[in-house]
């Protein structure tokens, strides 16, 4: 990449890309449009045209700490209504700035890291896989990404203490609102109606906890955010509570993804499968980090200026939009040498909280937009590597494991089919 010179720039001495609009090239390139457009022009920047407003792409660990850290952006207006309302919704967290930001950020550094609750969650993921399998052997086959979306869902609802009547219908909402995120076709529209139901019944749940009419313990997630007062000193509105506590609830489901690409990297490389099947366990954190790293998770995140702001010289004015690119920092050999290659001896780690290492955000989680789930993230992966490897028996059946890097957010297009599945009763 081309080095910047000191001076200041204005967005007229921005590499551009050519393209009038280039919103079918990102449909068409996917996770690679960021990287494709800077190796071309030589640069961790440059500037194009989607959905017919300007904006500009950035990649590469000085990129994430200017988007992650600099006070003059905001995550408000900084991605289309379908992706935020399937995401993160309105009044969220991630739609907050400065101490307001901070202050409800504090709620979810509570709730995800703190090494007790995750070992709770770790406990119960288990104990919920464990009892699929006698389901699992009498199937001809089955869906590791679905059952272990079920599986998720399952697990982070008994941990949250959110009751859940029909658990498939949970599955499926939650999975959705990952799935369609970045899409407008009349499935998206059918998950947002999907959402919108189960908000209501997170609302009443909070609701009824207020009232005293479900009755749970005080460290249960959904009773510390019913309790929660916001910046204000007010308690949260109730949509507000449950679209909160949602936010914990879809990330959770949404680390199927990621178990179903460790499936995928374990059958890949079946050393490291024997290696944790015969109990070293002294790289499995590693592995699941790596599993994090190479794997086409969120492509980029966006930010809008709320003022004029300046990155190597360059002057950008209020309301300009930016997109990070995530996948393409992560794959970047410059950062990860023979990044193209699975090492899991890296021994990169979510608690450097660094901006190289950035699959869900960049810089401090109390203090940034950093996610905060990724103790959690870790944990889970971890956790299923330890099953597939150690609790089970399977095949893998010649299936399409093609992962469409136009796809978002990605997956193997079987979602890894597995077979011939025996329960294990070494542990």
């Amino acid at each position: 990449m081309v080095s910047d010179s000191d001076g200041e720039r204005d967005l007229r001495d921005i590499p551009h890309d050519g393209a009038f609009d280039a919103t079918w090239s990102l449909l068409r390139e996917g996770y690679e449009f960021i990287p494709n457009r800077c190796s071309r022009l030589g640069s961790d920047i440059f500037r194009t045209r989607l959905m017919l407003r300007q904006a500009v792409c950035l990649q590469g660990p000085d990129a994430a700490r200017f988007i992650y850290e600099s006070p003059g952006l905001t995550r408000r207006g900084s991605m289309p209504q379908t992706t935020l309302r399937l995401l993160q919704d309105k009044g969220s967290v991630q739609q907050l700035d400065g101490e307001a930001h901070r202050h409800r950020k504090g709620l979810f550094i509570g709730l995800l890291m703190e090494p007790d609750t995750v070992a709770t969650l770790e406990a119960i993921f288990r104990e919920e896989w464990i009892g699929r399998l006698p389901e699992w052997e009498r199937r001809e086959w089955v869906s590791l990404f679905d059952e272990a979306n079920l599986i998720l869902t399952r697990s982070v609802c008994r941990w949250a203490g959110v009751p859940m009547s029909d658990d498939r219908f949970a599955t499926a909402a939650l999975t959705r609102m990952v799935e369609y995120a970045g899409h407008m076709r009349p499935a998206t529209l059918s998950s947002l109606w999907q959402r919108r139901r189960m908000e209501g019944h997170v609302r009443r749940c909070i609701e009824q906890v207020r009232k005293g009419d479900l009755c749970m313990g005080h460290s249960l997630p959904l009773r510390r955010i019913a309790d929660f007062r916001d910046f204000s000193g007010a308690p949260l509105e109730p949509d507000i509570a449950a679209v909160e506590t949602i936010n914990i609830l879809r990330p959770v489901v949404a680390v199927g993804r990621y178990i179903a690409f460790a499936a995928l990297l374990l059958h890949r490389h079946p050393e490291w499968h024997q290696r944790f099947r015969d109990g070293d366990e002294k790289m499995l954190e590693g592995f699941a980090e790596e599993v994090r790293r190479i794997s086409p998770f969120f492509p980029f995140v966006g930010a809008r200026a709320v003022e004029e702001v300046e990155w190597r010289g360059y002057r950008f004015p209020s309301g300009q939009w930016f997109l990070l690119d995530l996948y393409g920092t992560l794959s970047d050999g410059r950062f990860f040498p023979r990044s193209e290659d699975f090492r899991p001896e890296r021994a990169i780690s979510w608690r450097d909280q660094d901006c190289t290492f950035i699959p869900q955000g960049a810089g401090s989680a109390p203090t940034t937009h950093r996610c905060p789930g990724e103790m959690i993230t870790v944990g889970l992966i971890r956790q299923a590597v330890r099953l597939l490897c150690r609790s089970m028996d399977y095949n893998v059946p010649r299936q399409d494991l093609e992962v469409r890097m136009n796809r978002i957010p990605a997956l193997p297009e079987s979602g890894f089919t597995i077979s011939g599945i025996k329960a294990r009763r070494l542990e």
